[in-house]
Formats: C-alpha cells, structure tokens, sequence
C-alpha cells in the first residue's frame, strides 16, 4: 500500500515539504481537491444529460412587417 501511495503521490506533482510527512499531507490535500474536481465535473455532465433534449424545441415565429 506505501508504494502505491508513493506512485499515487508523484502523480499529482513534484514533491512537495520539508520532510517526508509534510510530503504526504500536501499529496492528499492535493488528492481531496483531485477528488472535488471530479465530483463537479460528473455533477455538470450529469445535469447536461439529464436536460439533454428534456423540453420540446422553442418556436420563434417572425412577422415581416416589410409590407
């Protein structure tokens, strides 16, 4: 599990603190803002979809007062 952690942490950007356990704080903060970013992301497609073609197709009617 460290190691998959270690690789998971160098993932999400250089290495960051003065010491190893500093390293890992700044990784899963960095990990919980990931993680936000994807929840919002998911929520925006998901409302997109949802809505997709959900209301009839609004009808503009244009006079030509030209005459």
């Amino acid at each position: 599990m460290h190691k998959v952690w270690r690789i998971w942490a160098k993932a999400l950007g250089a290495k960051e603190g003065k010491n190893d356990r500093e390293a890992d704080i700044i990784a899963g903060i960095r990990t919980i803002i990931l993680v936000c970013y994807m929840v919002t992301n998911v929520a925006i497609v998901a409302n997109a979809v949802r809505h997709w073609n959900g209301e009839p197709p609004i009808k503009i009617y244009v006079r030509d007062h030209s005459a």
